[in-house]
């Protein structure tokens, strides 16, 4: 894995757990030598994964959409900063850029370009690892939502490794280097669907 898409949140949440875990996760990135594509902003955990990827030497791509660029909270020191014009886009260009997504503790933007990546490995768009890194049992019950509606029946069974989960980011990437793509929504028959 060469590149990683990082998902979180620009918000600085009270507890210094998220913050503190934004910073290791960029800077354990750049010391891999795996550079960072994230939505291209300089606040909350967003700055914090960049800051410290390029403080240890990494690159750090941002994509973030225009109207963003416009509210100046784009990381101006990025390696390279994409601007888009919006969302679709954005998230678009993750998917090109990276060679998997990891997702630290975030809001609703990061939730949609989580759930979107794997939405996509589902229909077979990609086949890259999509992570979860659950920092403080921030994500037990997404978790327990996914494994839910693969228990009713909403997922695949042949689905159910798309979403990759680790407490700490060496146990993750371990995951994601293993991570053997499955038989994607587009390779099937209607029979086995």
């Amino acid at each position: 894995m060469k590149r990683l898409a990082v998902y979180c949140g620009s918000a600085t949440p009270a507890d210094p757990v998220y913050i503190e875990t934004a910073r290791a996760v960029g800077a354990g990135l750049a010391a891999r030598g795996i550079g960072v594509v994230y939505g291209g902003g300089r606040l909350g955990l967003m700055g914090a994964v960049a800051d410290a990827a390029l403080e240890a030497g990494g690159e750090v791509i941002g994509v973030i959409p225009e109207a963003l660029v416009g509210s100046e909270v784009a990381h101006k020191g990025c390696t390279e900063l994409h601007v888009v014009p919006g969302m679709h886009e954005r998230k678009r260009m993750f998917t090109d850029l990276s060679d998997g997504f990891v997702t630290i503790p975030g809001g609703v933007g990061t939730m949609d370009e989580l759930w979107e990546a794997i939405s996509w490995a589902q229909l077979g768009y990609h086949d890259k690892p999509v992570g979860v890194l659950n920092v403080a049992g921030f994500y037990d019950k997404l978790i327990e939502f996914n494994r839910h509606m693969i228990d009713v029946g909403f997922i695949r069974e042949q689905h159910a490794g798309i979403m990759v989960v680790g407490d700490a980011l060496d146990e993750l990437l371990a995951k994601m280097a293993a991570y053997v793509p499955h038989k994607s929504i587009f390779q099937m028959k209607a029979e086995d669907l």
